[in-house]
C-alpha cells in the first residue's frame, strides 16, 4: 500500500487586496468551528464583520507579505519541500481555508499512487476551530471524493517530548542574555469552545487544568496550552516568576480565555517587566497574527506603555530541527501504520 503524508495548515488569502481578504474571512468566520454561534455567524459575520473587517485586515496583510506571497503558505511550502527531501513517499499540503485546499492536496497524493495518507494537522494543541475543524473536514472531503483512501490523523503533539525539546531549543536560541518575563502567547478561544470539547463533561476552567489524569485534557486546549508552557520552562530550567502565559486574538465580547495579551503586554512595563521576549506556540507557522500582532502591534504598546526591549522569537516554522521530528514520526507511520 503506497504511502503519502498531506501538511495542513490554517490557509491564507491568495492576496492583500480587499476581495480575497473578504472571501479568506468568509469562508473562516463561516466555520460553525470557528464562530459556533448561529446569531453571530450569520447576522454579525454579514452585517458587521465582512462589510468592513476585510479593509482593515488587507491593510495588515500588506505589512507582513512577502515577495513570494503569504508567509503562513511560504514557509509551510518551505516545510513540505524540506520533508519531501527526507522522504521516500509523497507530501503534499492543504490549507483548512483557501488555496490549496485539502481536496487539492488529497488529489495530488491520489494522483501520485497513494491509498493511505497520514494527515498533519500543523496544530500542536486540540481545539475545535483548528484540531477538530480539520479532521472534520478532512474525513467530509474524503467520504465524498476518495471513498476508498485510507486516513489516519497525527494526534496534538503539545506534550511530546520531541515537540517540547525542538521548541525549548528553538526559543533559547532566539531568547536576549537579560529578560524580565518570557511570554507564552497562545490563539485565543472563547471559553464556551473548551466545554463544547470537553467530552467527559468534567472541565471546570481554571479549576482543573493542572489535575493529573483529567479525562478532559485530551480535548482541552486551555490545558494543552499551559502543559506546553511548563513543559517547556521545565526544559529551560527557567524559574516560573519569569515565565508567563495569556491570550491573543479575540473576536467579539464574549469571554474568552484570559489572560489577554494586549493587556498584559500594556501593564507589563508598570510591574517591572521592560525587557521582555514574546513566543506563540499554537502556531508553528509566522503568520498575520505573529508577525503583525504580537511582532508589529504588541511591541508597539509594550515599546509605548514604558517597556525598554521587545524580542519576538520566530515559529518552528521550516526549522532544520522541525523538519527532523516530522520526518522521524512520518517513518514511525509509514513503518507501523500508526500515530505517535
Amino acid at each position: 500500500m503506497k504511502k503519502g503524508v498531506l501538511l495542513i495548515n490554517l490557509g491564507s488569502p491568495d492576496s492583500t487586496k480587499t476581495k480575497d481578504v473578504r472571501r479568506y474571512l468568509r469562508e473562516f468566520l463561516s466555520d460553525p468551528k470557528v464562530i459556533d454561534v448561529w446569531f453571530v455567524r450569520n447576522i454579525i459575520l454579514n452585517l458587521f464583520i465582512l462589510p468592513f473587517r476585510p479593509k482593515k485586515s488587507a491593510k495588515a496583510y500588506k505589512k507582513i507579505w512577502w515577495e513570494e506571497g503569504s508567509p503562513l503558505i511560504v514557509l509551510t511550502e518551505r516545510l513540505q519541500q524540506k520533508l519531501q527531501a527526507k522522504l521516500d513517499m509523497p507530501v503534499a499540503i492543504g490549507m483548512r481555508y483557501g488555496n490549496p485546499s485539502i481536496k487539492e492536496g488529497l488529489t495530488e497524493l491520489q494522483q501520485l499512487g497513494c491509498e493511505s495518507v497520514f494527515v498533519i494537522p500543523l496544530y500542536p494543541q486540540y481545539a475545535m476551530s483548528t484540531t477538530e475543524t480539520v479532521v472534520d473536514k478532512t474525513l467530509e472531503i474524503k467520504e465524498k471524493f476518495f471513498k476508498a483512501l485510507k486516513i489516519s490523523f497525527l494526534p496534538p503533539f503539545y506534550n511530546h517530548p520531541d515537540y517540547i525539546q525542538t521548541l525549548a531549543q528553538s526559543i533559547e536560541k532566539n531568547l536576549p542574555e537579560s529578560f524580565d518575563k518570557l511570554l507564552f502567547s497562545y490563539h485565543g478561544i472563547p471559553e464556551r469552545h473548551i466545554y463544547k470539547t470537553d467530552r467527559s463533561n468534567s472541565c471546570e476552567i481554571g479549576k482543573c487544568c493542572f489535575k493529573d489524569e483529567n479525562p478532559s485534557h485530551a480535548t482541552c486546549y486551555r490545558h494543552q496550552c499551559y502543559k506546553t508552557t511548563e513543559l517547556v520552562r521545565e526544559a529551560l530550567n527557567l524559574p516560573s516568576k519569569k515565565v508567563m502565559q495569556s491570550f491573543q486574538s479575540r473576536l467579539g465580547s464574549d469571554p474568552w480565555l484570559k489572560p489577554y495579551t494586549d493587556e498584559t503586554l500594556e501593564n507589563f512595563p508598570k510591574k517591572g517587566a521592560k525587557n521582555i521576549a514574546v513566543v506563540a506556540p499554537a502556531f508553528v507557522s509566522d503568520c498575520l497574527e505573529t508577525l503583525e500582532e504580537l511582532a508589529m502591534e504588541g511591541k508597539e504598546e509594550f515599546l509605548k506603555n514604558g517597556g525598554e526591549s521587545f524580542t519576538y522569537i520566530p515559529c518552528l516554522n521550516d526549522s532544520d530541527e522541525f523538519v527532523e521530528i516530522l520526518e522521524k514520526w512520518c517513518n514511525e507511520y509509514q513503518n507501523n501504520e500508526e500515530t505517535i
